[in-house]
């Protein structure tokens, strides 16, 4: 009968088989965790998802753009005076609807306000509105939907029927009876509206992301050593299931902004004396004939916040997708 054993040394690459295949397991087998295939450097310590996607959107010029279009449209919203240094209030009627001139790039509006001081301090009322509402239907979405679709049953339908209730109500329609009954001129009537209305759109696509994190291996291995539900859902499920609520959240703090600038336009949202691009739209309409410039500055500030925060949103989605690579 013949020798089984076949030295190391007698087997070329060439034929392949169960015999190369088992040299090729044994080799890897021998070296030290870590170190590589042979003949070529250690690879560096593999990175996480957050530090590869880190990795991925600072090599992105969508992401680099629109992150620097919102870094200055924060700065301005905080600190209008260091580009602005008008009042947005002050009105010459003698300059009402006038153009262009030195010292007012932007001309006046209707008031004989400066335009370009009330772009820049509309800023902050949009960017308020966008980030607490953002904020709030996230945090309110995620403990809801993490809920429903960790612990299931009767849990799971109650929230699902209550997140179904708030998306079969208009959000334009409910903006205008909501906030008309409301008389504050500040932005937290319109921010609760949002949550309000925002946070079963989150809470579905929390709701997905832990059902599938909850049957992963890991997860399972936590539950048979005796771990319990709120170190499960804290420690294992919640950090593997925040990208994509981190993606939509992103995506609708733009529409979010859109959305109070067209309630303040149809008179039901942000309210005199705030300074507010939906304001500001509202009362150019009118005369878009005789002084387009009212209408195009705030106009143009919004899209281009708007878009920042789209464009945003698809870079962060793009980088946390691994189907997308």
């Amino acid at each position: 009968m013949p020798d089984p054993y076949v030295p190391k040394e007698a087997i070329t690459p060439g034929d392949g088989g169960a015999a190369a295949l088992a040299i090729g397991e044994a080799e890897s087998l021998e070296r030290a965790p870590g170190a590589g295939p042979p003949d070529q450097v250690p690879p560096g310590k593999p990175r996480s998802l957050w530090s590869d996607a880190w990795h991925d959107l600072r090599r992105n010029p969508v992401f680099v753009v629109s992150a620097l279009v919102i870094v200055f449209l924060v700065i301005i919203a905080i600190w209008p005076q260091l580009i602005a240094t008008g009042n947005p209030y002050r009105a010459d009627l003698a300059k009402a609807q006038a153009g262009a001139e030195p010292g007012h790039p932007f001309g006046f509006d209707t008031q004989g306000r400066d335009v370009y001081t009330r772009v820049v301090y509309g800023a902050r009322a949009s960017i308020t509105v966008g980030v607490c509402a953002t904020t709030g239907a996230a945090l309110l979405g995620s403990l809801m939907g993490g809920l429903a679709g960790f612990f299931g049953g009767w849990w799971d339908t109650l929230l699902s029927r209550l997140a179904d209730i708030f998306f079969g109500i208009p959000v334009i329609l409910g903006g205008l009876v909501f906030l008309s009954v409301i008389v504050s001129s500040t932005v937290w009537p319109v921010v609760g509206f949002i949550v309000l209305l925002g946070w079963p759109q989150i809470s579905r696509i929390s709701r997905g992301a832990v059902v599938t994190a909850k049957q992963n291996d890991y997860v399972q291995a936590a539950r048979a050593l005796g771990a319990s539900n709120g170190r499960m859902l804290l420690r294992h499920i919640a950090p593997n299931a925040v990208a994509p609520v981190i993606v939509v959240a992103t995506i609708a703090l733009g529409t979010y902004i859109s959305l109070e600038a067209t309630l303040s336009y149809l008179g039901a949202g942000l309210k005199p004396p705030t300074v507010s691009w939906g304001i500001d739209i509202s009362a150019a309409s009118t005369y878009i004939r005789n002084a387009p410039h009212m209408l195009l500055w705030p106009a143009g500030a919004l899209s281009i916040t708007v878009l920042a925060f789209i464009m945003l949103g698809d870079a962060v989605r793009d980088a946390l997708d691994p189907k997308l690579r």
